[in-house]
Order: C-alpha cells, then structure tokens, then sequence
C-alpha cells in the first residue's frame, strides 16, 4: 500500500515523498480514505502510531484551492486539541504538507493573540477557542468539518464541559472526526453527541512504533544522559542561521515556518 492508493492529490504526495515519509502507517491507510469520502470517523489510535498526520493529509487536499472539485473549496476546518502544544504541532505539520498548496490558518495558543477569521482552518484547545468564540473574534457556525483530537485527553485536562459549549456553536450538518487514545465511558455521552453514523477504525497497540520506523532516517536523534533522562543541552536548541537566510529570502510556508526547520538537531516525529 502506498499513498497514491488512498485518493490523496499528487501534490499533497509529492510533498510527503520530499518529507521522506515512504509508506503509510495501518492509521493513516485506514483513515484517509474514509475522510476523504466525507465520512464520520471514530479512530481508537495510541501515541506514535501516526494519527495526527491521517487527517492533516486529507485535510490539506479538501481544503485546498487548488482541489480539483470545487465542492471543496470554501470549506471550514475546526481542529479542537487538548492543549496549545499539541495545537502547534498539529500546525507545523499543516505548514510542512501545504507545501504545494495554499491554506490560510490560524493556531490559538493564548486569549489575547490576534486572530484571521478568515482562515479556512481554526486550531485551539477547547478553553481558548471559546474565549474567542464567545468575544466574536472567531465565527464557528460555518464549520464543515471538525476535528476532536484527541478527546480522552481532553477529558483528562477537565475540558469537556467546554468542549461540550464549543459544539453547541456548530451546526449539525458536518462532517465530524473523533480520535481517541482509548475508549471512555465519561466521553461516551461527548462522542454522541458528535458522531452520526460513524466508521470506528481500532489500531492495535502493537502498531504504536509504525511511524518511528517509517520516519526518515536522517532525523537526528534526541541524546540520552547515563540515566535515561533527557539532555537539557538538547532541551535549549541553536538556531540554524542558514534556514533562517533561506526562509526570509524565498518566504518558505507563507510566513508560517515551522520551529523545528529553523533549530538545529530537533527530532522531527510525524505522530
């Protein structure tokens, strides 16, 4: 199986090869596709099995102005994530695959950070992005597709109830796409709320280091202490003055160039 053989455009697999991504994990070979098709999809995923990237790739193709069918232009993508952490990750990796496409978005990461409310892609936690939502800085009502990664985690950092006053916001008539690290009774009456009808796609723990081996094998390793800690030289890392020349000279991203281009010996991991 290969990327060509899950409907993603040519551009968006041209991006991927360049990356050096060689095949798609069990996730992504079982998610793409479905959300391509416009379907609501439950995905029970661990960490590091190459979750966040089975929707960031189909995303970018149904988002992008360049797609092929114009029913998909115009669309409105909520992603909602437990923390700003994982909301610019998820942001660095839209900038890395939009290489070839054009994507107006917009990452929220605190309450007073201005905001495009023209973007055609809104991340946030629950907590800010219903700060935002609530000041009308942000118009979620003409959300087409949303995105709830990953939502025990979100139970866990006690952001439910927000996440429950975010959906009254939206309209019905979506599509929805749920990721979780594992089932939940307490998110149970959350997810149906959600989903209609939705494809549930269960991969298996074993899978969990898929993406690690499938990542390219020129990524720098992070170094180790004698005591398994993580080297706090690591933690603080130097800027890359020739990324930073090249980035300003050819505007690489459309300005939104992510960190870990820009720093020298970061782990690049395409969870």
């Amino acid at each position: 199986m290969n990327f060509s053989d899950l409907g993603l455009s040519e551009k968006t697999i041209q991006a991927i090869d360049e990356f050096g991504i060689k095949e798609p994990t069990t996730v992504q070979t079982d998610v793409i596709p479905s959300i391509l098709q416009g379907k609501d999809v439950f995905t029970i995923a661990p960490a590091g099995c190459g979750k966040t990237m089975s929707y960031v790739f189909p995303l970018i193709d149904i988002i992008s102005s360049n797609n092929s069918d114009k029913d998909s232009r115009g669309k409105n993508i909520l992603i909602v994530t437990p923390d700003s952490a994982q909301s610019v990750k998820v942001s660095d990796r839209l900038a890395v695959f939009n290489k070839y496409h054009e994507i107006n978005e917009a990452t929220i990461k605190d309450r007073d950070e201005d905001v495009d409310n023209e973007a055609n892609v809104i991340i946030g936690s629950p907590d800010l992005l219903l700060d935002v939502a609530s000041e009308g800085r942000i118009d979620l009502s003409k959300t087409n597709i949303l995105v709830v990664d990953d939502i025990n985690l979100i139970k866990k950092q006690k952001q439910l109830p927000n996440l429950e006053k975010i959906l009254e916001m939206l309209p019905a008539d979506k599509q929805n796409i749920v990721y979780t690290n594992r089932r939940s009774r307490e998110t149970q009456g959350v997810l149906d709320k959600i989903l209609k009808a939705p494809e549930e796609i269960k991969v298996d723990k074993t899978k969990e280091l898929e993406a690690e081996r499938n990542a390219p094998a020129a990524a720098p390793r992070v170094e180790k202490q004698s005591r398994g800690k993580t080297s706090s030289r690591m933690l603080q890392p130097k800027r890359d003055p020739e990324a930073e020349e090249l980035v300003k000279k050819y505007n690489s991203f459309n300005g939104k160039t992510p960190e870990f281009i820009l720093n020298q010996g970061i782990v690049v991991n395409i969870d």
